[in-house]
């Protein structure tokens, strides 16, 4: 055997090693942080209530009382800064809409928005809703945003045409949401299918008799 087939067989023979992927060291990379500045004493940080949850609980820094079929500004006594390219979204929590029928309203908060954070909450019952200290009253949602640049055109050809396009305000209706061949149709009640059944088992001549 040639010295270079001898080579050959003993590089076969070599142990296959494969290399471990390089760990990442995550801790090193930038990540964005809510920073908070309480400015009362009665102001609650806020929390999520479980790992995984998105929104953020705010509570109330003062004891106060949402009349019946109005509005209150209710103060959080809390201090934002947003992450730059999100915004916070106060959002209404499902317990307070649906046993007491209190919803929010202008929840938009811009990240450069440096002062006291307070929620707009409407209450739609006919009882008023009391509100005290350290109450949870909504939570703060932060999304991500694109900040395009604005360009006007001269034309509107210039705007890309669409199927819908200037179609609004229930142009699209509530009954002829689905396509006709899609609906469901109506079902005869049970007692009807079986007289129906019935006369297509009973023969009606004598031939059909003989057949049976």
């Amino acid at each position: 055997m040639s010295d270079r087939n001898e080579e050959s067989v003993r590089e076969s023979e070599k142990p296959i090693i494969f290399r471990k992927p390089l760990k990442r060291k995550f801790s090193s990379l930038p990540f964005p942080k809510l920073l908070v500045f309480g400015e009362s004493k009665t102001c609650t940080i806020p929390q999520k209530p479980q790992k995984g949850d998105v929104g953020y609980d705010l509570s109330s820094d003062i004891a106060i009382e949402v009349p019946a079929r109005g509005k209150a500004l209710v103060s959080t006594g809390l201090c934002l800064a947003i992450p730059e390219g999100t915004y916070g979204r106060i959002a209404a929590r499902s317990g307070l809409a649906n046993k007491h029928a209190i919803d929010v309203g202008a929840g938009v908060i811009d990240p450069g928005y440096r002062g006291t954070v307070g929620i707009i909450l409407f209450n739609h019952s006919d009882k008023p809703f009391k509100i005290e200290v350290g109450d949870r009253i909504a939570q703060l949602i932060l999304e991500k945003v694109l900040l395009p640049e604005v360009c006007e055109v001269k034309e509107k050809r210039h705007l890309s045409e669409t199927e819908r396009g200037s179609k609004g305000f229930g142009s699209s209706g509530i009954a002829n949401f689905f396509n006709k061949e899609r609906r469901i149709k109506p079902q005869p009640p049970v007692q009807e299918k079986e007289k129906e059944k019935e006369k297509e088992e009973i023969p009606e001549t004598f031939d059909d008799w003989r057949k049976c």
